[in-house]
């Protein structure tokens, strides 16, 4: 394969070029040569990806986990489901927050550092992200309303509590990301320069969201329960009930911590995201990579 003196040969985990080439500029065959032939010849690439899959299943079992542990809560503990403005209507409320702004939000953050998915055709992935997060986005709205309708039905105040004021300045910042990161970076209409300057702000705003999210999960889970845990066996005698409340917070705060390390590695970069190599391509002008 031929290489221009500004480029040499580039690592999947490794940026594909020098600043003064983009990764558009290699042929589909080229770079396809040039994965091949270092994964199979470095130890270290090798190691790396390992390493991100590693991650990768731990991310999806503590998904896994932390969406079970709140459907077992909410339906074994709390009753079960119904929309009717009752006790069973809120208990929608801890399991589609906790699906759509922390499960599939931090799942969605981190596809782009999926190898599997480097130097293919980056539109698909694009809309499969921006699917994933709308889908988290309309699961967060209607868990607000559904706590909102329970609470205005029997007479409850709304946004009284720290752990509302989280949540829902979570929810307005995921939506304002939303709206903003589809006009941005998909549409065709929107400038280059105006990508580039947003993408930082773009991927600090996705971890500050993210942020907020474990924080407002973990705040919810510890006031439910002292909600509904007055009573003998109360909180501090920790019944099975608290216990299962308390583990789902550990599995939420360890699923944000995976979810930062995979977003926080360099190495794991989509090698045409990093600096070096930056070329923004909005919708429908996406090239094969």
């Amino acid at each position: 394969m031929h290489s221009s003196p500004s480029c040499s040969l580039s690592l999947p985990l490794s940026p594909l070029c020098s600043a003064g080439r983009g990764s558009e500029s290699l042929s589909a065959e080229e770079k396809q040569e040039v994965r091949n032939t270092n994964t199979a010849s470095d130890p270290s690439v090798m190691a790396s990806v390992l390493s991100f899959y590693l991650s990768y299943l731990l991310l999806l079992s503590l998904s896994v986990c932390v969406l079970v542990c709140v459907c077992v809560w909410s339906s074994c503990w709390r009753g079960g489901f119904a929309w009717d403005g009752s006790a069973l209507q809120f208990n929608w409320h801890p399991v589609l927050m906790v699906s759509g702004l922390l499960l599939l939000y931090g799942n969605g953050a981190v596809l782009y550092r999926v190898p599997l998915t480097w130097g293919q055709n980056k539109l698909p992935w694009k809309l499969l992200h921006a699917g994933l997060m709308l889908l988290a986005l309309i699961f967060s709205i209607v868990g607000l309303c559904a706590v909102f309708e329970f609470h205005n039905k029997n007479k409850t105040p709304n946004l009284y509590s720290l752990h509302s004021w989280i949540g829902i300045a979570a929810t307005a910042l995921f939506a304002l990301q939303w709206v903003f990161g589809a006009g941005v970076f998909l549409l065709p209409c929107s400038p280059p320069s105006l990508r580039g300057f947003l993408k930082p702000l773009h991927v600090w705003m996705g971890g500050g969201i993210l942020g907020l999210s474990v924080a407002a999960c973990i705040s919810g889970i510890n006031e439910k329960l002292f909600f509904v845990l007055k009573a003998v066996p109360s909180y501090s005698e920790l019944p099975s009930e608290a216990v299962l409340g308390n583990s789902l917070g550990v599995l939420i705060v360890a699923f944000g911590l995976v979810v930062m390390r995979i977003l926080s590695n360099q190495n794991w970069q989509r090698p045409d995201s990093r600096p070096e190599d930056l070329v923004y391509t909005p919708l429908l002008q996406e090239e094969n990579e």
